[in-house]
């Protein structure tokens, strides 16, 4: 697709609101309206009630220029946060974010954004997430609501919801990835400098973070050599000689920094590596799995539906299928495949 001259575009509107943080409206506009997202084209939107100035948590004011009319012409509405309060929505927000999920486009919560989402209604009988302070209030008001507190975010098909602040970047980060595949949201992750995809759960930042050391920096040095050599043998003694430390420290120092166990990140590095490869080439399934590290195709086809409940070359149809379709028509209004009753259910944690 010709970025320069667009003729498809997926409609994203951001809902906005007086006195709201202005780093929690931004994270949409980084990550959907960045000129490295390759793909699709997103035409971002910020919307509010009314068309005075709002004031912000930062000492400033926004003009919007447009109303939540432009909500209903989108295929994905976005709540970036909600007042820390957590006092109900007006009827309007409700009445767009209702009239959205009922024509079939995708409604995302960001971090206390969850609530207005839950007071429609979207997320009776799902699981969702929200910021880790304000998870007991969220399954105190909305029992019908499966709150799960210990994940970062999660995609539950056409509704997403995610945990406080930053998370909010990994859940955008996430969707594009779906819509426009491993390269472009490894693109914009490296624009804005954080990982594309953070292992671990809302448990990590709960604690007091440990404070960084010379142990850190060699962790992470470890780290990026070991995600360099994923198709080799790598094992935990390996890489605790490499960075200096005893095998005890170095499984403390890494589940503090990943908030996971070494086999799991392992893992999950080397399935993401088996995307981008289905995503990019046309390389048979063993060659996958060799270059992943599976060392069969037997072994990446397991781990890999167990992770995403689909086989890889059955991913790399759907992937393939549904990057076409965003080429040919804005088709992004559609589901994950199957319906509500199959999909599968997202949840990112140290094993996703």
């Amino acid at each position: 697709m010709d970025l320069s001259t667009p003729t498809h575009q997926y409609r994203i509107a951001v809902i906005a609101f007086d006195g709201m943080s202005p780093f929690h409206l931004s994270i949409p506009s980084l990550v959907f309206g960045s000129r490295y997202a390759a793909g699709p084209v997103f035409d971002v939107r910020v919307c509010a009630c009314g068309d005075a100035p709002l004031g912000t948590s930062a000492g400033f004011d926004l003009v919007v220029k447009h109303d939540l009319s432009a909500a209903d012409e989108a295929d994905l509405v976005i709540v970036p946060t909600w007042h820390d309060d957590c006092r109900e929505a007006p009827a309007a927000v409700i009445g767009v974010l209702q009239r959205a999920h009922a024509r079939g486009a995708r409604v995302m919560g960001l971090c206390l954004g969850a609530f207005p989402l839950a007071q429609a209604g979207l997320l009776d009988g799902r699981s969702a997430t929200t910021h880790w302070g304000y998870a007991d209030i969220l399954a105190r008001r909305h029992p019908r609501v499966n709150v799960d507190r210990d994940v970062l975010y999660v995609d539950d098909g056409e509704v997403l919801t995610s945990a406080g602040v930053a998370a909010g970047l990994d859940c955008c980060l996430h969707l594009l990835r779906r819509l426009c595949g491993a390269e472009a949201a490894n693109q914009v992750a490296r624009q804005l400098i954080v990982a594309p995809q953070r292992q671990g759960g809302q448990a990590q930042f709960i604690e007091r973070p440990v404070p960084l050391s010379a142990a850190d920096s060699r962790l992470s040095a470890v780290l990026e050599w070991a995600t360099s050599r994923l198709e080799q043998t790598l094992t935990i003694d390996e890489l605790a000689e490499r960075a200096a430390m005893s095998r005890r420290s170095f499984t403390r120092r890494f589940r503090q920094a990943t908030g996971t166990s070494f086999k799991q990140w392992l893992l999950s590095q080397r399935l993401a590596h088996a995307q981008h490869m289905l995503e990019a080439g046309d390389a048979t399934a063993e060659v996958v799995a060799q270059r992943a590290g599976f060392g069969s195709a037997l072994s990446l086809r397991q781990h890999f539906r167990a992770a995403f409940k689909t086989s890889p070359m059955a991913y790399r149809r759907a992937f393939r299928l549904g990057r076409d379709l965003a080429q040919d028509s804005c088709q992004f209004r559609q589901r994950s495949p199957g319906t509500r009753a199959n999909s599968r259910v997202l949840r990112v944690t140290s094993s996703a």
